[in-house]
């Protein structure tokens, strides 16, 4: 599929930005799909007024794979989320991105996997590639662009992400068939190298940027990146803004409806041109908050059960099992969400879940 296939309302609003949330995956006390706590997590997204999903990706998990789940997940939130707008009345684009993971191989098998279920892109996971050299990566993209419209994936080291130079953005900007990049790289000049390759590629009118880094989520958003690159006629150099227009977080899995109305408030600032200082020091409290969900005290051991925590004290999940026993909450960490809580309420959303939630589970 190409990009010049999606439906014109999902690549406008894939352009402009939104909220997606990178899905988690319910599992019961035998570490089994609960299928029914999955179709809630969808509805809250989905309620919260998330403009995508993106599921089978970190934080759901790449292990899903291994357990056969991979297309059952897949499937389950594809439907239900369209159900849902269905049943809410609602008649807007949801913007469906499947993870990509593996080698060529297997990622080109879970694109064509994606597009059979109706989704509109892939984000390609590299881990897998690690120790490759610049053309075999570049050419393993390639590969799987040429089943799906591609979102590039920066994801940090210390999750098993790979360094990945400007070069190689650069040419992974110029595949015909790349529409984002979520930079996650958790580090500000690789961020910007990111930037730069974009940039240096001329694609930054198709390759829209999302942040995945959870640790400045705020700052991101509000942010230009001024890069420098040669210019077109040839003689010296020319400036080019780069800006990212959305975010595709593990930590908009919880909050979510928070996390959509700060959003709507930064892109109003972005649209006025005016940025007041209590908007710019929301980074910082949003920052603290995600130290507790990341578990960043203990090197991100408990990144995905923490997210489970807050997920399971609202009552969308029933505990915060992993499909790896030893993944759980870090000691300490259930105090430091207890403290951000209670710090910064105003960036959580247990109201909003609450008068909600039994309906959600319904069924």
């Amino acid at each position: 599929m190409h990009r010049s296939q999606l439906p014109p309302a999902i690549t406008r609003l894939l352009q402009e930005g939104t909220v997606i949330p990178a899905h988690p995956l319910a599992l019961n006390a035998q570490r089994q799909l609960d299928i029914r706590r999955q179709r809630a997590l969808t509805r809250y997204y989905v309620e919260a007024g998330s403009g995508g999903l993106a599921v089978g990706v970190h934080a759901t998990q790449f292990a899903i794979r291994e357990r056969g789940l991979y297309a059952p997940v897949l499937e389950l939130a594809a439907r239900t989320a369209q159900d849902h707008l269905e049943r809410l009345g609602e008649r807007r684009p949801l913007v469906m991105i499947a993870g990509l993971a593996g080698g060529t191989a297997q990622a080109i098998a879970e694109a064509r996997t994606a597009v059979s279920l109706g989704y509109h892109c892939g984000m390609l996971s590299l881990s897998a590639m690690r120790g490759v050299d610049l053309d075999t990566l570049v050419g393993h993209c390639e590969a799987v662009a040429a089943e799906i419209p591609l979102v590039g994936f920066y994801l940090q080291t210390a999750v098993g992400g790979i360094d990945l130079p400007a070069s190689f953005w650069q040419r992974f900007a110029a595949i015909d068939n790349v529409v984002a990049v979520k930079v996650a790289p958790f580090n500000r000049y690789r961020t910007l190298d990111v930037a730069r390759g974009i940039a240096l590629a001329h694609a930054e009118e198709r390759v829209t940027l999302y942040t995945g880094n959870d640790d400045h989520i705020v700052l991101d958003l509000v942010t230009p990146f001024a890069v420098r690159r040669p210019a077109r006629n040839g003689h010296g150099l020319e400036g080019v803004i780069i800006k990212i227009r959305g975010g595709l977080l593990g930590h908009w899995s919880v909050w979510t409806h928070s996390a959509v109305k700060l959003f709507e408030r930064i892109r109003a600032a972005r649209a006025s041109a005016t940025l007041d200082t209590s908007l710019l020091a929301l980074d910082a409290r949003v920052t603290d908050c995600n130290a507790a969900l990341f578990d960043v005290a203990n090197n991100f051991a408990g990144c995905i059960a923490g997210c489970h925590e807050v997920l399971r004290r609202q009552g969308l999940l029933e505990g915060i099992w992993c499909l790896d026993p030893n993944e759980t909450l870090s000691p300490g960490q259930a105090a430091e969400l207890d403290r951000v809580c209670r710090e910064h309420p105003d960036l959580i959303d247990d109201e909003f879940v609450r008068s909600r939630l039994d309906r959600w589970l319904a069924d």
